[in-house]
């Protein structure tokens, strides 16, 4: 792929470092406003692919809505009602947690990872940030007679649907399919359909395309967690739709139809939120944090710099 510049780190008056990635903004009607890098070309959305994976799950009966629905469509921190949440979905469908086929891990919310540990507590299923979707796939395939054993395995019942669905709202085809960090399967979209597929979720009006916005947009704190930058943007403009994934990727699709998609080369996270905000920016979203648009870059626990947007991104 070829990435563009798209983000500097500053260290003081000194440039330290860069990263590289593509970007798209689109407008209400599909349009490209900004185009960086290589945004057509089929990248992993990871986590970003949650939210179309929760509107299969309710095309195929899933019954869940506010909190719970906006878990099944987290990357959760792991803070305590994360946790209650993810058991009293499996709860709600007879499954017991060791349904959850998830890999085990730790909360990854500072707070909620210093709060688990206090406990003397390890790693599980239902830690893990994917939980809630994986609570939420065995819930679908309880209300439709499929087996739970291999929900995870591509070619159940379950994943057909999820394909299906992200085909459709990304309006193009799966270009690469892998193993995603939590062992579900792992569809590869371009940047420019994961962009589409957030800008149709955020602005339906009706069905479960609606539900699933007024679910994120409500409950920002069930998609990330409580500090979290998801969270925080979903807060600060209403109606959006805003999903972050791993290795640098993230979404978001705003109730105007409009929608912006980034992916950071190098995977980092710690440029993606500052590259989205740019972008929005550039299509002249108001409302974006002013704290989310830049990163701190510290010496000696201080910021004594940040990373900016590049020239191409702040225009």
């Amino acid at each position: 792929m070829a990435h563009e510049l798209v983000a500097e780190v500053w260290r003081g008056d000194f440039l330290e470092s860069v990263h590289h990635g593509s970007v798209v903004a689109l407008a209400a009607d599909g349009r490209r406003v900004l185009a960086v890098g290589r945004p057509d070309d089929t990248t992993y959305p990871r986590s970003s692919n949650k939210p179309v994976q929760a509107l299969a799950m309710l095309r195929h009966g899933l019954d869940l809505d506010g909190e719970l629905l906006a878990l099944a469509c987290a990357s959760h921190s792991g803070e305590d009602f994360h946790v209650e949440g993810v058991t009293a979905i499996l709860e709600r469908h007879g499954l017991p947690l060791s349904a959850l086929q998830c890999t085990p891990d730790l909360p990854i919310g500072e707070d909620a990872l210093k709060a688990h540990l206090a406990r003397g507590l390890g790693k599980a299923p239902r830690y893990m940030n994917c939980s809630g979707k994986h609570a939420a796939m065995l819930a679908t395939c309880v209300v439709n007679g499929w087996s739970t054993h291999d929900y995870l395995d591509p070619a159940h019942p379950l994943q057909g649907a999820i394909r299906d669905t992200l085909e459709e709202l990304a309006g193009e085809r799966i270009g690469a399919e892998g193993v995603d960090g939590c062992g579900a399967p792992l569809l590869g979209i371009s940047l420019t359909g994961l962009a589409r597929a957030f800008g149709s979720l955020a602005n339906a009006r009706d069905g479960h395309e609606l539900r699933v916005a007024r679910a994120m947009s409500a409950h920002p704190e069930w998609v990330g967690g409580t500090d979290r930058d998801v969270t925080k943007l979903m807060r600060a403009i209403p109606g959006a739709v805003a999903k972050d994934g791993a290795e640098g990727v993230y979404a978001i699709g705003l109730p105007s139809g409009e929608a912006v998609a980034c992916k950071i080369a190098d995977g980092s996270s710690r440029a993606r939120a500052v590259v989205l905000v740019a972008a929005l920016r550039r299509l002249g979203v108001a409302g974006a944090p002013d704290e989310l648009a830049t990163f701190p870059v510290l010496g000696h626990g201080r910021a004594v710099g940040a990373i900016r947007p590049s020239p191409v991104l702040a225009g």
